[in-house]
């Protein structure tokens, strides 16, 4: 990998941007973008989009989200312990004893989550995971005036304080790789079409929307603004293979076994073949996913917009999903970028991704 661009992705996989929250993150990722695109725009909730334009041809888009799973502040108590809500899926049943950071009024306030120790813990009954209020933040207050006096309150929000690392020989682990991977994705396809902007035959627009994790609001409001002739979603998939899945239920995809490709009723044909054919064009090794009903990515929120738009849904495949330890291999990262490319650079001018009777 580039040695700007890991740079890069660490600091923006680092940077905290839970849902409804994502302007610190949409921020790196606009500076980082702007290098590679002839205009970066943004809208009044913060979603942002990239674009290199050409003077003919359709518009193709490239969407990812950039917001990840957290918690929120719900109430304080008298003595000093913080209630939290979720924003998005976080995972609470594993929260207890875990390290947070609140984004306060006056900077960063970390906490922590917390645990009663096992040794006297009432366990006679056997033991459940804990429902999100019962959880408690403790950010070394004695009383709720102190935690006022560090720039929290109700409406606070937070996220886990664990950062990404590399991990083995061609892996990274962290929380907030989704879907912030996507956004490194696409901020990277735009930077290898970028000297070959003379020879596209479309408009490309790569997209970072917000609000994802709690209903693809984003997305359904930048797919209205700018009605792109085609898009493709890009999130991550569950990896199947580590053990306790069970494949018949959730469909066998497997780390490192290169991008994923989704079919269903948000899936356009044409789109889909498109990226098959520049699959096999280029030797890549692709995995095959099914959505009966609905993708649960933006997606879903992009295909139907106005009239339709041609849509598909390509993922990384992603160990451990909405925990801090989220796991991706490097090598799917490559083949990811690589087919965007391709697919990007195999767009004619003529190309509407229509079907016809």
């Amino acid at each position: 990998m580039d040695p700007n661009a890991k740079t890069f992705l660490f600091d923006y996989l680092n940077t905290a941007s839970p849902s409804g929250f994502e302007m610190p993150g949409q921020r790196k990722w606009a500076s980082y973008i702007r290098q590679f695109a002839d205009t970066v725009e943004n809208d009044a909730y913060g979603n942002a989009w990239a674009v290199l334009e050409s003077k003919k041809g359709p518009k193709i888009m490239l969407e990812a989200h950039a917001d990840e799973i957290g918690f929120i502040v719900k109430h304080i108590s008298k003595e000093g312990f913080i209630h939290v809500d979720r924003i998005g899926g976080s995972d609470h049943a594993n929260a207890r004893g875990r390290r947070v950071v609140f984004a306060g009024d006056k900077g960063p306030v970390r906490g922590i989550i917390g645990n009663t120790a096992i040794h006297i813990r009432d366990r006679s009954g056997g033991e459940k995971a804990p429902e999100v209020h019962d959880l408690y933040v403790d950010t070394g207050a004695s009383n709720d005036l102190e935690v006022l006096a560090q720039g929290l309150r109700p409406g606070s929000p937070g996220v886990y304080a664990d950062g990404v690392e590399d991990f083995g020989a061609d892996r990274l682990v962290g929380r907030a790789l989704d879907n912030r991977i996507g956004g490194f994705i696409i901020a990277e396809v735009m930077r290898r079409l970028a000297p070959l902007r003379k020879k596209l035959n479309c408009t490309v627009i790569a997209a970072n929307c917000v609000q994802e994790e709690i209903g693809g609001h984003g997305a359904k409001m930048l797919s209205y603004r700018l009605h792109p002739g085609a898009a493709i979603c890009l999130d991550v998939t569950h990896a199947t293979d580590t053990p306790g899945i069970e494949k018949a239920k959730h469909g066998s995809v497997k780390l490192g076994g290169g991008p994923g490709i989704t079919h269903g009723a948000a899936a356009h044909p044409l789109v889909i073949q498109r990226l098959i054919k520049c699959a096999e064009q280029s030797g890549q090794t692709i995995q095959h996913e099914s959505a009966s009903r609905f993708t649960g990515t933006d997606t879903d929120d992009i295909f139907w917009s106005r009239g339709g738009i041609p849509s598909a849904l390509v993922s990384l495949p992603l160990r451990y999903m909405h925990s801090v330890v989220e796991c991706v291999s490097l090598a799917d990262v490559e083949s990811v970028i690589a087919l965007l490319t391709a697919f990007v650079q195999s767009v004619k001018v003529n190309d509407t991704f229509s079907q016809t009777l």
